[in-house]
């Protein structure tokens, strides 16, 4: 009985665990397909939104074509109509080869003349009756790119104080793809009119972005001085002071020429400055936000990517026309931030209704977009004694200084650092560095402890809210351990001795940085040092320390 009763009982636990392993496997198999139902959901959705982007695209795009169309049926007319006043005007009696009579008529078919005068840019601003080339530029780097997705405009001028054009041009070009830099075009608008100043710029923009000038990804332009009136002759407006009515206007008429070179180059124009910075993805971002306003059948005409000023103003360039002229007609009144405040208001207020209304209205029609993709770093402004230290909040921090993982030295230096901003904590990762006025003969120094085998080293100067103040004219030297006999002579040659018997491994480039590869073939070093050959005129900061050995990265 007993066998019988633990056969029954064996039997049940048996019956259990199968229903048990029944039930998980049910369980994984319900599991399994919901999974595969949740995969196959979102790669619909997923192409489904692909779908839906690349149509917004294609329609935007569709539309700029049209207006590119638009353009070229009024070169045309306006060409008819001044043939049809040189025929009515009797060409064919004048000293010189004669129209045939067939020629005539034909011209004269082309166009009545017209009734009609519509305004023009010569409305605005008639000196250029006079001076037909100052609609060109007078400095042109171009590879002639077209077609493109975004336009970014960076204008930028001669500052008293320090310049940040070139820290800003590595920011945009560093934060994109290289998908986006071939859909992309950064047009640097000198606003100067010195030309030997214009060429100085291009001439550094060609030493630090040659292969992006020559993919088209950077373009270079001046403006004639021949396109802006005579400032002398400017009605003082807002009880400003003559010289910032003076300011306000040219940057009107320099975001006025700018916008109008750009708006036949691709889809969507961003505003930017010379003195900004930026997030990676920015051109993904910016794309993304607005072909999806743009499938949601948003009549928008401004996307904010910045809270400040004209900085990360997105635009379709088939808007630009409107904005242009508005700038051209009221370029002596107003500031352009108000300007574009302004057009906007026109567009979707109501005078008889409540401010609230005009809000709301005006948010329908200029979105913005957190958290902003532009900051603003500049502190002089390009007026003369202006200081500017507005910051975007919703931008967050801006990366100051690079942190590394260095091998263990002791560091010394004679410059004296300002406030805790000291190379020790330079060195650690915790900070960077900031020195006060380096002098010719001062030195900035890692002694290792053991000496240790050196594969690279990267110094990095400067930092985006001063681009300025880098080291100059400085030279970085190593000391091996070993005697420089020992050293074998193919590496010898590549470096200069110092009479210390340091060697010169590399020195600090125009952009405060100095970068090289030493792939251990000084044998294990004793000693790096910064030498500075210079007395400097600025501060110096170093925001990058990074002394790579073999078994680091």
């Amino acid at each position: 009985m007993d066998r019988i009763f633990q056969s029954i009982a064996c039997s049940r636990r048996n019956s259990r665990e199968v229903r048990d392993k029944m039930s998980r496997r049910r369980h994984l198999i319900t599991l399994v397909l919901v999974w595969g139902l949740f995969i196959l959901l979102w790669i619909d959705l997923s192409g489904e939104q692909m779908l839906v982007q690349r149509v917004a695209e294609l329609r935007e795009r569709l539309q700029h074509a049209e207006m590119l169309n638009q353009e070229r049926l009024q070169d045309v007319i306006v060409l008819s109509q001044k043939f049809n006043v040189l025929t009515h005007a009797g060409v064919g009696n004048v000293t010189g080869p004669r129209l045939s009579q067939e020629t005539r008529d034909l011209l004269a078919n082309m166009s009545q003349s017209p009734d009609l005068h519509l305004p023009s840019v010569y409305s605005y601003l008639p000196h250029l009756l006079h001076t037909p080339d100052a609609t060109s530029p007078a400095f042109k780097l171009s590879q002639g790119r077209h077609s493109a997705t975004m336009v970014l405009g960076v204008p930028t001028v001669k500052r008293q104080v320090q310049s940040y054009l070139m820290t800003t041009l590595r920011n945009l070009v560093d934060s994109m793809t290289q998908e986006e830099m071939e859909e992309c075009i950064i047009v640097v608008f000198i606003a100067e009119w010195d030309i030997d100043y214009v060429h100085q710029v291009a001439s550094q923009i060609e030493r630090k972005f040659p292969e992006h000038l020559g993919s088209g990804l950077i373009e270079v332009i001046s403006p004639p001085k021949a396109f802006y009136p005579d400032m002398d002759k400017l009605e003082q407006t807002l009880g400003d002071p003559m010289e910032r009515v003076k300011w306000r206007t040219k940057q009107n008429l320099d975001f006025a020429f700018l916008m109008m070179y750009a708006q036949p180059k691709g889809t969507f124009y961003v505003q930017l400055e010379d003195d900004i910075q930026t997030k990676k993805g920015y051109i993904a971002t910016m794309k993304k936000f607005a072909l999806q306003k743009t499938s949601e059948k948003k009549n928008w005409f401004v996307l904010d990517f910045c809270q400040l000023g004209f900085i990360g103003k997105a635009f379709k360039t088939i808007d630009l026309s409107a904005l242009v002229t508005f700038l051209l007609v009221f370029h002596n009144d107003k500031p352009c931030d108000w300007l574009l405040d302004h057009l906007i208001q026109n567009k979707v207020c109501r005078f008889d209704q409540p401010a609230k209304h005009c809000k709301k209205a005006k948010e329908n029609v200029w979105i913005h977009y957190k958290p902003s993709l532009f900051q603003h770093i500049g502190t002089h402004s390009s007026l003369k004694g202006k200081v500017q230290k507005l910051k975007d909040k919703q931008f967050g921090k801006v990366q100051l200084y690079f942190p590394h993982e260095n091998p263990k030295a002791e560091v010394e230096t004679q410059i004296k650092p300002y406030k805790t901003y000291t190379l020790q904590r330079a060195y650690k990762g915790e900070s960077y560095f900031w020195g006060l006025l380096p002098q010719q003969g001062d030195l900035l120094q890692f002694t290792f402890d053991p000496p240790v085998v050196i594969k690279g080293f990267l110094f990095r100067s400067g930092n985006v809210e001063h681009p300025s103040d880098r080291l100059y004219n400085t030279t970085v030297e190593v000391l091996p351990v070993q005697p420089f006999s020992n050293i074998p002579a193919v590496a010898a040659k590549k470096y200069k001795i110092t009479e210390d018997k340091y060697m010169i491994v590399g020195d600090f480039d125009d952009m405060g940085v100095a970068e090289g590869l030493i792939n251990g073939e000084l044998g294990e070093i004793k000693t790096l040092r910064l030498h500075v050959h210079i007395d400097s005129d600025n501060w110096a900061i170093l925001s990058e320390i990074h002394i790579e050995t073999p078994e680091k990265r």
